[in-house]
């Protein structure tokens, strides 16, 4: 097993890959996505490769005041065996070298099993309402 930086070659994969996770929703294309994070700290977009094969990614980044994380996804067969907390692990440590002092994430409130791995990942429910405002409009072709 293999953690590394996104490449180009990596995207078919990681959208596939998303898709399976049930990551990709209409209002985001994945592809759009992949190039817009690739234009900004594209060091924080992780991939886990195992056999050429990818099998897991998260994404960060670092504003200056919060890191975030997005599209942590594992393949299902890889589920519930350590990989989704080592790329946390990764993404921690390469946002903790940039000084960052704390990570933001969102998860839908129905999808319970991410919360309670985020939970055992010392993650907790902050007393915040999450705003968003689409300056965008992105279509999954």
């Amino acid at each position: 097993m293999e953690i590394r930086p996104y490449a180009e070659a990596d995207e078919a994969a990681v959208v596939t890959l998303w898709a399976a996770a049930g990551l990709v929703r209409p209002w985001n294309d994945p592809r759009k996505d992949i190039a817009r994070k690739l234009r900004v700290q594209r060091d924080l977009f992780l991939v886990a490769e195992h056999e050429g094969a990818i099998v897991g990614t998260a994404m960060g980044g670092y504003d200056g005041h919060r890191g975030w994380v997005n599209y942590v996804a594992v393949s299902p067969p890889w589920r519930r065996r350590k990989l989704g907390a080592t790329l946390m692990r990764e993404i921690e440590d390469r946002l903790r070298a940039l000084g960052c002092p704390k990570i933001n994430l969102q998860v839908r409130r129905s999808n319970r099993d991410a919360v309670a791995f985020y939970t055992a990942l010392g993650f907790a429910e902050d007393d915040v309402v999450s705003l968003g405002k689409r300056l965008i409009r992105d279509e999954v072709p």
